[in-house]
């Protein structure tokens, strides 16, 4: 990483400024992809990209347009930033658009986030001997009949953002990846899982073998799934899973909803909405975070947010534009693309507070519903009604029981994050990131 592409943007803005720009900010992102694919250890996919993505945002008086590029020089620098102010010119006015607040704005230590792996990047044969481990792994299961196939990757980001009001900022972040999905059983009776990971260290991923077994395992124990009877019971969502849960809650928080009046959590900021055991915060200053970064789209600092603490949710997710319109100052949660404007997003939010070991979180349940697994999916942001397909197992007697399949749970999410009960095992794998929850009196379709 060095300071030429800092460089290209500042030349970039000034040509805006040059032609007309009251005020301008650009965004360069660089990317190295590696991944390989094999299937019966035969390998099916070799691929490696590298990209570069530019995008420049120039405001006329409260008009803006956006222009984006997939590679450009210098010499281009003066058309590029000539088409974007002409075109910002007939656009309509928008009262709230603007530039990142200077005031809010800074670097994150890079170092404490430590987001770039020390060694260099695996190379084809390296990614493709991990993928094979992972797949023999899983193929040595007792009862795995067939596979999907394995993968292994690795990647590489830089991203550099700057705007004409004085801010320049520039970041990196790496993966690494594994992923296999096999089949056990044959037939009617077939049934098929997975299992993956990924880190920004190499030395963080799991061992290709141990999620080999994994899927493997998962694989097996869905064979001949049943469907449970219809009705009222508890559901539990296993780690994997639990974290739409909180996906849901953060879609129902974001500014943009909240502006547009099409949310049902809209009139519930400085209420209670989860039990007072939990919290939720979304933390870009997490140390190896999958999705930990320095600053946001707009250049302002990262800081760590209690969304929801002590079940009080206390924030909405904001970027500058939906905090204009809300009358709230911003909080460092503007995501962007090369090719569009800042909108409010996430990086690592985690559901915090959970309490209760696991066998105490079941012990209770005469009958209920394990998930590993959901699809499809019917949310009404505006009501909160939920409504997805789902597979798993049963819960009998406070012990996971024989696996099931082709049901529905169902229910309000209002409803289901007031009675969310929350394990103590949670762990930092996907991003979003919550444990065990257990959810009573859900409505699941079956038999």
């Amino acid at each position: 990483m060095t300071t030429d592409n800092q460089d290209r943007l500042q030349a970039l803005l000034s040509a805006a400024r040059r032609h007309g720009a009251d005020a301008a900010d650009a965004i360069l992102i660089e990317a190295t992809a590696i991944s390989t694919m094999c299937r019966k250890g035969v390998p099916e996919g070799l691929e490696h990209s590298e990209t570069v993505g530019l995008g420049m945002r120039v405001f006329v008086g409260q008009r803006a347009a956006i222009v984006s590029a997939s590679a450009l020089e210098p010499s281009g620098f003066d058309a590029f930033a000539a088409q974007a102010v002409a075109m910002a010119k007939v656009l309509p006015e928008d009262r709230y658009i603007g530039l990142g607040d200077p005031t809010q704005q800074g670097c994150f230590d890079l170092g404490a986030l430590d987001l770039v792996d020390r060694h260099d990047a695996p190379d084809l044969p390296s990614l493709l001997a991990r993928a094979k481990v992972a797949e023999d792994a899983a193929l040595g299961v007792e009862g795995v009949t067939n596979t999907n196939g394995a993968s292994a990757s690795y990647g590489k980001m830089t991203v550099t953002l700057a705007d004409s009001a004085g801010f320049v900022g520039q970041y990196a972040r790496t993966s690494h990846g594994t992923g296999v999905s096999v089949l056990a059983g044959s037939g009617t009776r077939m049934q098929r899982d997975y299992a993956g990971h990924q880190a920004v260290h190499l030395e963080d991923l799991d061992p290709a073998d141990a999620l080999g077994r994994e899927a493997g395992q998962r694989a097996v124990a869905r064979i001949d799934p049943g469907k449970p009877r219809s009705g009222s019971m508890p559901v539990v969502f296993d780690r994997r899973v639990s974290g739409t849960i909180l996906g849901h809650l953060a879609a129902a928080i974001n500014g943009a909803a909240i502006a547009r009046g099409t949310s049902f959590l809209a009139a519930r900021r400085g209420q209670r909405i989860l039990p007072s055991n939990l919290s939720v915060v979304d933390d870009p200053t997490r140390a190896r975070g999958l999705r930990s970064r320095p600053f946001d789209a707009e250049g302002t600092l990262a800081t760590s947010l209690s969304l929801v603490e002590s079940g009080a949710l206390n924030h909405w997710l904001l970027d500058g534009r939906t905090a204009r319109q809300l009358s709230l100052p911003p909080n460092g949660r503007a995501l962007r693309g090369v090719g569009s404007p800042p909108s409010p997003g996430i990086s690592n939010l985690i559901l915090m507070g959970g309490d209760i070991a696991l066998p105490d979180l079941l012990a209770d349940i005469e009958e209920g519903v394990w998930i590993d697994e959901l699809m499809g999916s019917s949310i009404n942001g505006l009501t909160g009604d939920y409504s997805r397909g789902a597979s798993g197992f049963m819960i009998r007697h406070g012990v996971i029981a024989e696996p099931v399949a082709e049901m529905t749970i169902a229910g309000n999410l209002t409803d289901m994050f007031a009675r969310l009960r929350a394990a103590d095992d949670l762990e930092f794998r996907r991003g979003t990131d919550a444990p065990t929850l257990r959810i009573d009196d859900m409505h699941v379709a079956g038999a």
